[in-house]
């Protein structure tokens, strides 16, 4: 496995991420008009959704700390913290650090940044293996992951070129008007997901993607749990497209929920 000192890191990324996630989690409307960019509250609280459900990523990936079990989920993470500091380094014009919550950010995502040189050095070094007693996905199980990769990645690589007023971007799936600065955020957020499931079209380690989808449901819950909070925002009649936002999560949150009570959390390696 990884050095002791990149599980470290991970545990400390785990609490800086919980500290922020909880702070614009729950107080999304006084930290909205000072956070690093122009968001709205239901953004922040979203953005303090994706934090929370990192932390228990985190946190439960350092706790079993098998690589052959956990290499999907560092791989998420670290991308996550390199994908959103590239996206702040080039809308660094925009970035408001007068806020300490903004430093914040930006601090969690320098420590995320250095989890993943460590952990990509480590890996170099040590070339520990990522394979699993327990193999083999079944059909259903292996096109679920083919649809996820093509349709989350789809959607963060078009939130990551996208303009603000093209198809999508103008309220017509999340149910506000995006910055460039969130538009980008966003689209990373949507397209390092993607990417930290891509092992798996040829590693079919059973266990790796219980312990993903485990270690994820975090982000399903809190984000669910943000847009519930603003269900007001949402007009399904004049913008039918934000039922499918809702939906995804809820979809994808009972159909993990389904293989999870079948299969287990993958914890036995």
């Amino acid at each position: 496995m990884l050095s002791t000192f990149s599980r470290w890191l991970t545990y400390i990324l785990a609490i800086l991420y919980a500290i922020l996630g909880a702070l614009l989690f729950f107080l999304p409307e006084s930290l909205a008009p000072i956070f690093a960019w122009k968001v709205t509250a239901f953004m922040t609280m979203t953005i303090g959704g994706w934090c929370l459900g990192n932390a228990w990523l985190a946190w439960i990936t350092a706790r079993r700390w098998q690589w052959n079990l956990v290499f999907s989920a560092l791989l998420y993470l670290w991308l996550f913290g390199l994908g959103e500091l590239l996206v702040v380094i080039n809308l660094r014009a925009k970035l408001n650090l007068s806020h300490p919550i903004a430093w914040l950010y930006l601090a969690t995502l320098l420590v995320n940044t250095l989890a993943a040189i460590v952990g990509f050095v480590d890996w170099l070094r040590i070339r520990p293996s990522a394979r699993s007693s327990r193999t083999g996905f079944s059909r259903l199980l292996y096109a679920s992951v083919i649809f996820y990769v093509v349709f989350v990645g789809f959607l963060g690589f078009y939130g990551l070129t996208a303009t603000v007023g093209a198809p999508g971007t103008n309220g017509g799936i999340f149910p506000e008007i995006m910055s460039p600065f969130t538009l980008k955020s966003f689209g990373m957020f949507y397209f390092t997901l993607a990417l930290g499931v891509v092992p798996f079209l040829w590693n079919q380690n059973l266990n790796a993607i219980l312990h993903h989808g485990f270690a994820s449901y975090g982000l399903i819950i809190f984000i669910t749990l943000a847009a519930l909070v603003y269900w007001r925002l949402f007009d399904f009649a004049a913008k039918p497209g934000g039922a499918a936002y809702l939906i995804a999560y809820v979809g994808v949150g009972v159909a993990v929920f389904i293989m999870l009570r079948k299969y287990g959390t993958g914890a036995s390696n």
